[in-house]
């Protein structure tokens, strides 16, 4: 168990343990292991949490914006040096390969800290001028915001969130995934070490009874959840009942769709990483990849030739591009899925197996001949799964592609900028993309529409999500009234 953090919790600006709660394993994806053993939270745990960010909270909230931002944008700083120690531990907790890790993942939560730490001296109010008098508006806090994170990315979820939170002067309770709980911890720990107040991020551990308890409490003021569509149904009605803020980040099944006059290698580049990176644990895959009857055979053969470069090993290697699935539980769901997909009549060109190795690993698979009633074109796999589409004209793949519950990406691959721009403004999708797939900067909003989710993050589009605006009458005038 050499991952074993002091404990389980982070609470009120200190590790803290009570064994009390469920006992749970980590376990590293590459070898099976067990790395680290926690307990899940406790009602007095999580009542502790609370009560230390909502104590926390007021005093944080009445610094100026550029103090908090002060103390974000150290804490990037800390994140940048030690990215090597925390690259590991997010390649143990997830299995992703260190080669990946090394540059996506404490690297995007440095650059969530540094771009909102640099935002909060700005967030302001504005004046209205009404002939003598005039309205001022005030942006406040929310208070104690409670965050859910996934699995696929722990790290940068924990900080996509805590950013924007603590920027706007809330406090936060993280829950991470218990699949990956150990990442969130370290962000906690830098925090601290940055200058954040005790209790102005506190980080607890558990199942989803937990992250239930975190929801429905009434000193929860805000609630954020990464996760799956069914999850998030439960989560959004339950902060509904509290009528709570909410940011719903869920699941997708994305399409791509590469014209026949596409750069053929930049739109196999783009369906490599809107499908294998992360071994496609990424909520915004573009899994349906829709390709022009025209091109379709040198795609797919194309495809296969550039998999061979696939490396898969010990992903603590830096010449390892290509990881295990993140549980033995998730890579039986996706060899179901394949299995499906062959029972209803798609055809593997590549991949498909399970590999004979310790660990939770697969082969990338790409299927041909999909079509759109398949459960493998419908359903999210969320694993290494590519489905290719064809499909003959403009009109027909935008109509095909928007029949989907999911609204969370969309990509379009073509030499014809004018037909790029149509396309995604035609697609059902919040984040989308022209000539490339899945890039996700701290600048740019993130985010579904359907039931891929509500609201955004990342982007001063997240402010909105994380504070209220109070409007104030001041009157200079004798006031009149009817009697």
């Amino acid at each position: 168990m050499h991952q074993q953090p002091k404990a389980s919790h982070f609470i009120d600006g200190q590790y803290i343990e009570d064994t009390a709660g469920e006992a749970f394993d980590v376990i590293y994806p590459a070898t099976g292991e067990v790395i680290a053993k926690l307990h899940a939270a406790t009602p007095a745990i999580i009542n502790q949490a609370l009560d230390a960010a909502k104590r926390a909270q007021k005093d944080w909230a009445a610094m100026t914006g550029t103090e908090r931002g002060r103390v974000l944008r150290r804490a990037a700083d800390i994140m940048r040096e030690r990215n090597h120690d925390l690259s590991v531990l997010e390649t143990y907790d997830t299995g992703k390969p260190y080669q990946e890790t090394s540059v996506a993942d404490a690297t995007s939560g440095a650059d969530a800290l540094e771009y909102f730490g640099g935002l909060a001296g700005s967030l302001t109010g504005e004046h209205i001028q009404l002939g003598e008098d005039f309205v001022y508006s005030r942006r406040e806090a929310l208070g104690v915001c409670v965050g859910i994170g996934a699995w696929n990315y722990p790290t940068q979820i924990a900080c996509w969130k805590g950013a924007p939170a603590l920027a706007c002067g809330n406090a936060m309770v993280f829950k991470p995934s218990e699949t990956t709980p150990l990442s969130a911890l370290k962000v906690a720990e830098i925090l601290m070490e940055a200058g954040a107040p005790a209790g102005i991020y506190n980080v607890v551990q558990g199942l989803g009874a937990v992250g239930a308890s975190l929801v429905t409490d009434p000193r929860v003021d805000k609630v954020s959840l990464t996760g799956s569509v069914p999850t998030g149904k439960k989560v959004y009605a339950a902060a509904a009942a509290g009528m709570k803020h909410v940011t719903m980040e869920l699941g997708g099944k994305s399409p791509l769709v590469i014209f026949d006059d596409a750069d053929l290698e930049n739109a196999v580049s783009g369906a490599i990483l809107g499908n294998f990176y992360s071994t496609g644990q990424v909520c915004s895959n573009g899994t349906r990849v829709f390709v022009q009857k025209g091109i379709k055979d040198a795609f797919l053969k194309r495809m296969s030739e550039r998999l061979g470069g696939v490396v898969m090993g010990d992903p603590q290697d830096p010449d390892t591009n290509f990881g295990p699935m993140v549980s033995e539980n998730q890579r039986d769901i996706v060899e179901g899925y394949i299995a499906k997909g062959v029972e209803e009549g798609a055809r593997i060109t590549f991949g498909g197996k399970r590999v004979d190795r310790d660990g939770f690993f697969i082969e990338p698979t790409v299927f041909a001949d999909v079509t759109d009633d398949m459960t493998i074109a419908r359903e999210e796999i969320f694993g290494p799964v590519l489905s290719v589409l064809d499909f003959d004209t403009e009109e027909e793949v935008l109509r095909r592609a928007n029949d989907t519950e999911f609204g969370l990406a969309a990509g379009v691959f073509t030499a014809d900028l004018t037909r790029a721009h149509r396309m995604v403004a035609g697609f059902e999708a919040g984040t989308c993309y022209i000539n490339t797939y899945n890039l996700a900067p701290v600048e740019a909003p993130f985010g579904g529409m359907k039931m891929s989710g509500v609201g955004r993050e990342n982007s001063k589009a997240a402010i909105d999500h994380y504070s209220q605006v109070k409007g104030v009458y001041v009157a200079m005038t004798d006031v009149e009234a009817p009697f």
